[in-house]
């Protein structure tokens, strides 16, 4: 079934709240998109008559199977093109969001396929965001932010959670990259900030708000 571009739009939009909250209500939905309630409920209406969604009366509303398989397409599409970009077009990180916005309307799923395999079958994209298989299996690791590792344990830059351009720009003057190897030295009460190592760099300090935002994984 064909689905248009904006309704392709509030179908991920939903996706991602609900992976937050577990039902999620019209004005959450306004907000995220920035739209009016009143645009946001003539969408829902025919979001549900062609049974994208299930609607729990006095709560909210949550994706069908069929809304969640969609939605999973989009972002198999948007991340894949994202990783693209970066890796064969040498886009910086904080750059690929809008553009990739655009290409995951793309609905040849032939051309989506063709360059899953032509980019490796890969697992995450460029901020550590795992990437949907053809069939919506999404892969799994166990990632902990930088708030919660232990002192002097060698770990490995796995995810970055807010893709802001201020957030990816700020941690790109840091030396801060996927795949960057780090450890945290010390933890500062006061503000939860982290002094970081990094390689054979001197010790940074980076805010606690910044660290809570990079995920990272034990170095094998």
């Amino acid at each position: 079934m064909k689905v248009s571009s904006s309704k392709e739009d509030y179908i991920k939009a939903i996706f991602h709240l609900q992976e937050e909250d577990g039902i999620v209500t019209t004005n959450a939905l306004a907000r995220q998109l920035d739209t009016k309630a009143a645009s946001v409920t003539d969408m829902l209406k025919k979001l549900k008559t062609q049974k994208f969604l299930l609607y729990e009366k006095y709560k909210g509303f949550r994706l069908s199977p069929e809304g969640r398989k969609i939605a999973l397409q989009i972002i198999r599409k948007h991340r894949l093109w994202e990783l693209f970009l970066v890796k064969k077009l040498r886009f910086g990180w904080e750059e690929v969001h809008e553009v990739a916005e655009e290409l995951e309307h793309i609905s040849s799923k032939k051309l989506i396929d063709r360059l899953d395999e032509y980019l490796g079958f890969p697992k995450s994209d460029p901020h550590g965001d795992p990437i949907p298989d053809s069939s919506g299996k999404v892969p799994v690791k166990k990632q902990m932010n930088l708030t919660e590792m232990k002192l002097n344990i060698p770990a490995v830059v796995s995810n970055i959670s807010d893709q802001s351009t201020e957030m990816l720009e700020l941690l790109s003057d840091k030396g801060l990259a996927l795949g960057t190897k780090v450890e945290v030295k010390k933890r500062f009460a006061f503000d939860n900030s982290v002094e970081l190592k990094i390689k054979n760099l001197p010790a940074i300090t980076i805010s606690g708000n910044v660290a809570k935002n990079v995920f990272v994984t034990h170095e094998e």
